[in-house]
């Protein structure tokens, strides 16, 4: 049976992940931190896993953390465990429409042309990515 998440579960998730942004976690950590509980894995390895994906990967020139973060969920509720080309296909199929939607809301999905950092208008700000990659995750997560 699917999770279904309603607007007062979906608001604790996004609240305590912006409480960690704003306490210092980067924004992967944030969302796989919130949402540590949707996982096997305690938030602790979560936020070693998910560090160097913060600031479009370390160096606010790639992908989104909090997209980042999102996909990493998707891979640990999906994903086998091992070299199954069954479940990577599955994970990649779960991951595409996330990343899709992500991107139709925002415009992209590169950090620096999110917060306007290449010479064009701030499009989201972080806030504005964790609260839309905590809402697709939870999208995904009932869609399963």
């Amino acid at each position: 049976m699917a999770e279904t998440f309603d607007d007062e579960a979906r608001r604790r998730y996004i609240d305590r992940a912006l409480e960690l942004h704003h306490s210092g976690y980067n924004c992967a950590q944030s969302v796989v931190c919130a949402l540590s509980d949707l996982t096997d894995l305690d938030e602790d390895t979560l936020f070693r896993v998910a560090e160097g994906f913060g600031g479009g990967m370390g160096g606010f020139t790639e992908t989104c953390g909090a997209l980042s973060g999102a996909v990493a969920i998707l891979g640990l509720r999906t994903s086998g465990g091992t070299a199954n080309p069954k479940t990577k296909a599955r994970t990649y199929a779960r991951t595409r429409p996330v990343v899709a939607a992500f991107r139709e809301k925002n415009g992209t999905t590169r950090c620096p042309e999110l917060k306007g950092m290449t010479g064009g208008p701030v499009l989201r700000p972080c806030d504005g990515c964790i609260e839309d990659a905590c809402n697709l995750l939870l999208d995904a997560v009932e869609a399963e």
